[in-house]
């Protein structure tokens, strides 16, 4: 399968550092992947309405939930690209995952067994020097791969908080120049050792 990236990009900041630091990541992509990139601003999504237990999902059709949808579903490579908010990922980027509930039980989807395998990665930008504050963030990445039985290639991190702070930061744009090059390994649980 040819690999096709699809970038999600959380932030309520168009072109953003944590955009900034994604696009100096996918420069290093070799020729012949492919990749979408989707603004959750420019296509929001509404809050999720948790149905399982009083109706069946119906597949999103003709809106944004369903363009994401079709995305995710596209992709052999997913990259979350939302900026550390409050220790975790952005309201927007909260927002889409949520519907990843909805999916699980849309039938005919196979949501599950359809993303595993696949892999996850993060890009964060923060205003922080001790880094260990977007463990939140990535936590809730990692798990949500491991759930899935997805490969999580981990959080790309930088610093920045004005506009093209994170251009500044030497060390993440070096770590963008190889980031995409690993091969992750498949999620893990805490408590699976």
């Amino acid at each position: 399968m040819t690999r096709h990236f699809l970038f999600i990009l959380g932030s309520a900041r168009d072109s953003g550092n944590t955009e900034l630091l994604a696009r100096k990541a996918a420069e290093q992509l070799p020729a012949g992947v492919t990749q979408q990139w989707l603004s959750l601003t420019e296509h929001p999504v509404p809050d999720f309405e948790d149905l399982r237990h009083d109706s069946d999902h119906v597949r999103p059709s003709g809106d944004n939930t369903a363009l994401l949808l079709d995305a995710t579903l596209a992709a052999t490579d997913l990259v979350i690209a939302s900026p550390l908010y409050w220790y975790s990922v952005s309201a927007h980027t909260k927002r889409y995952l949520d519907h990843w509930s909805g999916w699980l039980r849309t039938p005919g989807l196979d949501f599950k067994k359809t993303m595993a395998g696949r892999m996850l990665w993060g890009v964060t930008a923060l205003a922080h020097e001790e880094e260990e504050v977007a463990d939140p963030l990535i936590g809730t990445l990692n798990h949500s791969a491991a759930y899935l039985g997805m490969r999580f290639g981990g959080v790309l991190l930088g610093n920045g908080s004005k506009p093209g702070d994170v251009l500044t930061d030497s060390a993440a744009l070096t770590r963008a120049k190889t980031f995409f090059a690993q091969e992750p390994p498949l999620a893990r649980f805490p408590y699976d050792g």
